[in-house]
């Protein structure tokens, strides 16, 4: 599973920063992978209805990607996600694990996490702020709302928007690292929301503030 070279591919096409990366999985085996970025661009509009008007600025849609990569362990893919924000010179990355929100009881906020974590948003909004190539996401979203669902987020520096901003010893000029990703991926935890942070970055050196 190479999901660095998945994010690059689409950078070159792109060629705009990216404000994040997401990946969404259920935790079954071998079942498909939702891959999100987010990126950080506007596009000139032209309202239909007022044709007369300057078109205005909009923010560019987010690419939704299907990855049907075999996989059998959560490890597997954390380790591809790990390898990529490494590579791409990400600080950290968050993992968060969730449970199902079908079940009687469950909260508004639950369901509605669950949603966004698959790119599901109000039909009116989704295709101003998702552009799909992901068949299975409903199924997905389907399968994830009932057992439950791993999401992943990282934000580069390499090829991102906090390339100019980054503080950060161990990233090369260009904000890159040179692989392989020293961290090694963490058992799950389960439970309601479990939040772990994995420290990618690392400052030795003492910060004047002016």
């Amino acid at each position: 599973m190479d999901i660095f070279h998945t994010l690059t591919t689409q950078m070159q096409v792109m060629n705009m920063p990216l404000y994040a990366v997401t990946l969404t999985a259920v935790p079954r085996a071998d079942t498909p992978l939702l891959l999100m970025l987010h990126w950080h661009g506007f596009r000139k509009t032209q309202i239909p209805a007022l044709p007369q008007l300057k078109p205005t600025l909009q923010p560019v849609p987010g690419s939704a990607l299907q990855i049907n990569d075999r996989w059998r362990q959560p490890e597997v893919v954390e380790e591809a996600v790990l390898d990529a924000a490494w590579q791409l010179g990400a600080w950290d990355v968050q993992r968060e694990e969730r449970r199902a929100c079908t079940y009687i009881g469950a909260s508004e906020q639950e369901a509605l996490a669950c949603k966004q974590a698959f790119g599901k948003y109000d039909e009116e909004l989704e295709d101003e702020l998702l552009v799909s190539e992901a068949p299975d996401r409903d199924e997905m979203l389907q399968l994830g709302a009932k057992v439950g669902y791993i999401r992943w987020q990282f934000r580069p520096v390499n090829g991102g928007l906090w390339q100019s901003t980054a503080e950060d010893d161990t990233l090369l000029e260009d904000g890159r690292r040179i692989p392989p990703c020293p961290i090694r991926p963490l058992a799950l935890k389960g439970g309601k929301l479990t939040k772990t942070a994995y420290r990618l970055g690392q400052i030795n050196r003492i910060i004047l503030l002016k």
